[in-house]
């Protein structure tokens, strides 16, 4: 689907509106597009400082909270590019550790997009372009780049020779393009391994895990799997982590929910199988409390949308993301969800874990994106035994929810992204 970036800069949204021309289709794989034009721009990911690459189904952009403060914490500058933005599309862009500026950034999407006259690349490739651009110019010790869909055909997979290479939790989503079922899935995550370079990953499925170690050895890169090479437990008194160096107790991240203990694991792992970039233990201790990550699981800060009630933010979009977050939210029963969702998503899956935590569901609308109806929404609630009620907008969905009860918004990024702008919370 395609992108609607928006910006109040008048240079960054001249160059917004070029790339709305260029590429009005939205989401296109392949590697001949970016190849051609990184060529034109000089072949900026030759000139990187040492990448960690991270793919996943869910929390790959928490991993990289996690490995960025990490690295920050070591005393490290650090590049970082994510996906999607929520609020500006700056966002997607921390240059040494800050994001990217709007007159910066005007100026770099123009050259990127100058040089791509006949390629008509996707809205991400430019996007990849411009990140790889900027951090080829910027001094930096490291670059953590989080790739925006699948892995073998993605555009970030231009990057030749990173430090290590990260897949976080797999699930069933973006089945157009990665295929219907899990193994198809982890194999084109896989497709980031490198010859050489450790693949760490989490523990998966037996048939997932079989053809992730199929991909890795093709290609020649360790596969350093969760439970064998490493493993990490969860705990009440913090994360139980253990490799051939020895046994590290982390605090419990600051961002909520079992998932997050899973995802900081994997960021250590990634670290520590690494040879480049020295990352003492407190540092690793320091990044369990200075990882931010917005829109996951974020208690929304007193604002014009949410006054001074309890309101709980979370950007999953998929039956495993659904299932994680209601685990986190259980002890906050009862609550009011307010969802909204794109069409290409498992309605049903993303509503059914929360049947026994929501007491009710209000259904929304997702701004200039193709999603659901609130009352096709609400009518697949109300079949899964949950109340519901349709609402035209996130501001009156949250007026008619109770004041005395916690509230939940979730399912979908882009729902995120308009309910932070509501509420004066632009990532910064």
């Amino acid at each position: 689907m395609p992108d609607h970036a928006r910006s109040t800069h008048p240079g960054v949204q001249t160059q917004l509106d070029r790339l709305a021309r260029l590429s009005p289709g939205g989401d296109r794989l392949g590697l001949d597009r970016i190849t051609r034009l990184l060529d034109r721009l000089g072949r900026p990911q030759d000139a990187l400082p040492p990448v960690l690459h991270v793919a996943g189904t869910n929390g790959k952009g928490s991993t990289c909270a996690f490995l960025r403060a990490a690295l920050e914490a070591s005393g490290y500058r650090v590049h970082l590019f994510t996906s999607p933005h929520l609020v500006r599309f700056n966002e997607r862009f921390r240059l040494a550790g800050q994001l990217i500026g709007d007159d910066a950034l005007a100026d770099l999407l123009g050259q990127v997009l100058d040089a791509s006259a006949g390629i008509e690349p996707s809205f991400f490739e430019v996007a990849t372009a411009g990140a790889f651009l900027a951090f080829s110019r910027e001094p930096a010790d490291a670059a953590v780049v989080e790739v925006g869909m699948g892995g073998r055909l993605d555009a970030t997979n231009l990057v030749e020779r990173p430090l290590s290479c990260g897949i976080a939790a797999l699930g069933i989503d973006h089945q157009f393009w990665l295929g219907a079922t899990l193994p198809e899935i982890a194999g084109e995550k896989a497709g980031i391994a490198k010859q050489g370079v450790p693949l760490i990953t989490q523990d998966y499925e037996r048939t997932a895990a079989a053809r992730v170690g199929q991909v890795a050895a093709q290609r020649g890169a360790r596969w350093l799997p969760r439970g064998s090479a490493w493993d990490a437990q969860g705990e009440r008194d913090g994360i139980h982590y253990r490799d051939r160096r020895g046994e590290l107790l982390l605090p419990r991240p600051r961002l909520p929910g079992l998932h997050q203990s899973m995802n900081a694991a994997l960021a250590v792992a990634m670290l520590r199988h690494q040879d480049r970039l020295r990352v003492p233990e407190r540092a690793l201790t320091a990044a369990m409390n200075w990882a931010e990550w917005p829109a996951r699981l974020q208690k929304l800060e007193p604002g014009p949308l949410v006054g001074a009630r309890e309101v709980w933010l979370d950007g999953g979009h998929n039956a495993d993301a659904a299932q994680a977050l209601a685990c986190a939210v259980r002890d906050k029963a009862p609550l009011t969800l307010i969802a909204g969702s794109l069409r290409s998503k498992d309605l049903r899956g993303l509503l059914a874990p929360f049947r026994e935590i929501a007491e009710r569901v209000h259904a929304v609308p997702i701004a200039e994106h193709e999603s659901f109806t609130p009352g096709e929404l609400a009518a697949v609630a109300k079949e899964l035994g949950m109340p519901a009620r349709p609402f035209p907008t996130i501001s009156e969905a949250l007026a008619a929810a109770p004041a005395d009860r916690p509230v939940l918004i979730a399912g979908s990024l882009y729902l995120a992204g308009e309910v932070l702008a509501l509420n004066g919370q632009a990532p910064a």
